[in-house]
């Protein structure tokens, strides 16, 4: 063991490519996507460092081209879970105990890889398999997904410092423990970086995990366990489990060794999860630690004094880029009758320019969306607000699924503040906007924070300072990343900490010390130097 303390130097955050035209960058680029596209692989599970082929096969396919397939994934169930679990705790023995620094270490290096000669692989792969564009791939696959690596080290490192006052005669220490068991990490197809922050944050503190990567996002997750192997991550620390929600998590939640769940996905599915562990805690062999990010429908509210050149652009990147897709994307507007015509003139003008197809087009701003199941619900909300008398679609509202799971970016106006498309979460490329008369504004305010369920992300737009502070404190439960005149989407790492409250979850804010808390169990102890060599106390003492 090494008698010295390893310090991390503060991290900064990753810069990103730009991929114009002319630049090595995009060159590189093009020549990975090429490379991949003309192969299909195999994606077997991993157990234990193991390759698993389990026979039960998915296609792999582009989500802008489906009838290309990328490869085959073995898909899991409780055969293979029960493998995993009996692999993370053989691995735990070692991995538990290893030097802080050592662990740290190799994260740092995954960071480097991921920056270095991973860059395009993690690119490419996150654009075929999700079917984003460049630049949103690379701020997450590649920008993201480093600074989690690289700013949670560090974070670990200020936790692991901070110890508790002592007083003469004594030593008192904090001793900061992972988790006894495994952690259950089920993560979402939207971001390649959550997809390896949610198994990856725990285990840096020294816990094991199962990773359930969505089976639609199961390409760019597979390279980040080849960048985890290179990096010197220990077989059976991460458990690479494919396949359906129910085949994998049913048998995980049933163990008795389950020591948290790190979730990003539906709010349906981590409400079962979380009432699953709830039927089965008396069996655990210790509370599960429950750490959750669902759903959004977020928002962006203008006041009249508002820079209406300011709204729409925030209005289309925060609604179009990557689809609408993300949990922050925003889906609702709240916008005051006096600015609506100029607003609606602009967004109509700068909308139609909005090109979306084939992500291997440079100059397309969207793909397409993920699958079919998910094309499907978008166009069911399409045509119900067609087929309804409360809204209507002022832009956009054509899809088309023959090559593509293609939806054209839409606009509906609301004429009933209450009307579905404002209050139930879309997930695509669907933005609803309702129209309030001036001098309603704290009735506004009031239907933005109780409208819907969720309290994830949301923005206000404003000059006045006054209005802005108002609005703000009306707001305060209504979204755990606030944004005054910015889009409500893009946070960062070391930034802007991740998460929101009411059914969007558990706000544990991934991208900052507090996340890594949730993953650790802390021993306090005191050291008397001197111990007491007499039972009784002074008082007890005769007159």
């Amino acid at each position: 063991m090494a008698n010295a303390f390893f310090k991390i130097r503060e991290p900064e955050n990753e810069s990103y490519n730009s991929y114009a035209p002319g630049t090595p960058e995009r060159k590189a680029l093009r020549e990975e996507i090429d490379h991949l596209k003309n192969q299909e692989i195999e994606i077997p599970a991993i157990i234990g460092g193991q390759e698993v082929k389990t026979g039960n096969l998915q296609d792999v396919v582009m989500p802008h081209n489906h009838r290309h397939k990328l490869a085959d994934v073995h898909l899991c169930g409780e055969e293979e879970v029960q493998r995993a679990i009996a692999a993370s705790q053989e691995a735990r023995r070692e991995w538990a105990t290893l030097p802080w620094e050592e662990r740290a270490s190799i994260f740092l290096k995954a960071a480097d890889l991921i920056t270095g000669p991973y860059r395009y692989t993690m690119n490419a792969s996150t654009m075929l398999g999700q079917s984003k564009t460049p630049h949103q791939s690379e701020i997450e696959a590649v920008g993201e997904l480093a600074d989690f690596l690289r700013f949670n080290a560090y974070y670990l490192q200020e936790l692991y410092e901070k110890q508790p006052y002592s007083p003469g005669g004594m030593w008192n220490r904090m001793e900061y423990r992972p988790l006894e068991g495994f952690i259950f990490a089920v993560t979402p197809f939207n971001f390649t970086a959550i997809a390896g922050n949610l198994p990856l944050a725990p285990a840096l503190c020294g816990n094991v995990s199962l990773w359930k990567p969505a089976t639609s996002s199961i390409y760019s997750s597979y390279y980040i366990m080849k960048v985890l192997k290179e990096a010197g991550m220990p077989d059976g620390v991460i458990n690479f489990l494919p396949g359906s929600g129910a085949d994998v998590g049913d048998p995980v939640i049933e163990s008795e060794l389950l020591a948290g769940l790190h979730f990003t996905g539906s709010t349906n599915t981590f409400q079962y999860l979380w009432k699953s562990i709830a039927e089965n805690i008396e069996q655990y062999k210790t509370y599960p630690r429950i750490v959750g990010e669902t759903g959004g429908k977020d928002f962006i509210f203008a006041h009249n004094s508002a820079d209406v050149d300011a709204l729409v652009v925030a209005a289309i990147r925060a609604a179009y880029e990557y689809q609408g897709q993300k949990c922050s994307a925003a889906s609702r507007m709240y916008i005051p009758e006096s600015i609506w015509p100029d607003f609606r003139d602009d967004f109509l003008k700068e909308v139609q320019d909005v090109k979306y197809g084939d992500v291997e087009d440079f100059s397309n701003f969207m793909g397409a969306v993920i699958d079919r199941k998910a094309f499907d619900n978008i166009t069911s909300y399409i045509d119900y607000v067609r087929d309804s008398d409360d809204g209507e679609v002022l832009f956009g509202g054509h899809y088309d699924d023959s090559e593509g799971y293609f939806v054209e970016p839409t606009l509906v106006l609301a004429h009933d503040p209450k009307f579905k498309t404002m209050e139930e979460e879309i997930f695509g490329p669907v933005l609803t906007v309702y129209v309030y008369e001036d001098d309603q504004l704290d009735e506004t305010l009031e239907l933005c924070d109780t409208t819907s369920p969720y309290a994830l992300t949301g923005a206000i737009f404003a000059r006045d300072r006054h209005v802005l502070k108002k609005m703000s404190d009306y707001l305060r439960q209504a979204a755990g990343n606030f944004y005054i005149n910015d889009k409500p989407t893009a946070a960062i790492v070391n930034q802007q900490p991740f998460g929101g409250a009411r059914k969007s979850g558990t706000n544990d804010k991934a991208g900052s010390a507090a996340n890594l808390m949730r993953w650790m169990s802390v021993r306090s102890i005191k050291e008397t130097t001197v111990p007491a060599k007499d039972w009784t106390y002074p008082y007890m003492e005769e007159e």
